[in-house]
């Protein structure tokens, strides 16, 4: 019955957008577990091993994730209103449009934010980031690991160490919704503070998931602030006790978790930890496709958006037209073939490229045939609309 429903037109199509991205069938018959009470035991040992399960994700011992109703753009407000006190300065490292959403969220709160500001297809340089460090105190600063819009790949090892050597007060929080699970991401070892992400993307879980894991020390700073938290629903004084209590196996209540898709969560999660691909490997494997992709694409005449090969994401691709062409000419000839990619979403170049996802079991389940439809696809796709022109 499960099949059946989902043998839709839509499903029958290789979805390689960059989230939400193609499940595999066991998180599909998770989600569509009969409804259970937040409250029973059962439930309370699932969502313990979940929480468990993103604290090894992201290689820490002692980060306090929290599982949350929402979007990733909740993890944004979770930030912003829980460890940034109004008045307080943030520095927003821009390498795309995410970067822009997150300063408006914080100043929503009352952050005086200042950012740094990349060339398009380009990450913050660490001397940058360094010069800003020195001229100002910041309470945080913000980077997206990788950004959607433009397919770049910051260093956030690289800019974690600057920020501990000039200013070790400082959070380093992480933006990390397109690239949990399909980067490596070492929270403890390169001391990263807070890592924000969501179900859809290389999680492999359906949408509705805002994942959120802070550090000891973050959550000492959310311990020790002097005013109150300014958000209700996205409180930490609501839901660290909460998250506490289901990480001990115990059910405790603020407000209804989404029981279905924590369920889903957990199959994606015992998938993704304890799978026949270790951690290891499935990096390896987002990092192979991905070059296979960019240069398949590259050969027939695309450009990546990004600047050069190392700040280039693994879970997605991000690619200028050729010249002479236009979204009109390529996308519409992707669906035909039962190819689902994105638009542009970055605003000064949003006409001119397209994007395409590559993680999670597109990526690691290589008998699906995604990566090969993907590249045959748009290499057709592409000498089709050179030959309507002629």
């Amino acid at each position: 019955m499960i099949r059946s429903l989902c043998e839709s037109s839509e499903t029958e199509r290789s979805r390689l957008i960059p989230g939400p991205i193609e499940v595999t069938d066991e998180v599909l018959f998770a989600n569509a577990h009969p409804s259970m009470s937040h409250m029973s035991p059962d439930f309370a040992l699932v969502f313990g091993d979940c929480i468990r399960m993103t604290r090894q994700l992201l290689y820490s011992k002692d980060a306090q994730p929290f599982l949350i109703a929402g979007s990733g753009t909740l993890g944004w407000d979770q930030v912003s209103a829980n460890l940034v006190e109004p008045g307080e300065n943030a520095l927003v490292l821009h390498s795309g449009y995410f970067a822009d959403s997150f300063a408006d969220c914080l100043q929503t709160y009352g952050a005086n934010v200042d950012q740094i500001k990349a060339e398009i297809g380009g990450a913050v340089k660490e001397a940058d980031i360094e010069r800003a460090l020195q001229a100002k105190r910041y309470k945080i600063v913000t980077v997206t690991h990788v950004d959607t819009s433009t397919a770049v790949l910051s260093d956030i090892k690289a800019i974690a160490n600057v920020v501990k050597r000039v200013s070790p007060d400082t959070l380093v929080v992480v933006d990390a919704v397109c690239s949990v699970a399909s980067e490596e991401i070492q929270m403890d070892a390169w001391g990263i503070d807070v890592v924000l992400t969501a179900s859809q993307k290389g999680l492999g879980t359906p949408p509705g998931l805002s994942i959120v894991v802070a550090s000891q020390k973050a959550i000492q700073v959310f311990e020790n602030r002097s005013t109150p938290v300014t958000t209700y629903y996205g409180s930490w004084k609501k839901w660290l006790p909460i998250m506490k209590a289901y990480g001990n196996n115990s059910a405790a209540y603020f407000a209804t978790p989404p029981v279905n898709l924590i369920y889903a969560f957990h199959a994606s999660l015992t998938q993704i930890m304890k799978g026949s691909v270790s951690l290891e490997q499935r990096f390896k494997f987002h990092q192979d496709v991905s070059r296979r992709i960019k240069k398949a694409a590259e050969e027939v005449g695309f450009k990546g958006v990004p600047l050069s090969e190392d700040v280039q994401a693994n879970g997605m691709s991000a690619l200028y037209f050729p010249d002479g062409f236009t979204a009109s000419d390529i996308v519409p000839r992707l669906l035909k073939k039962d190819v689902v990619v994105a638009g542009g979403l970055h605003a000064s170049i949003k006409d001119k490229y397209f994007r395409i996802g590559h993680m999670g079991v597109s990526v690691v389940d290589p008998s699906r045939g995604d990566v090969d439809k993907i590249i045959s696809a748009v290499k057709e796709s592409l000498a089709e609309a050179k030959a309507s022109k002629q």
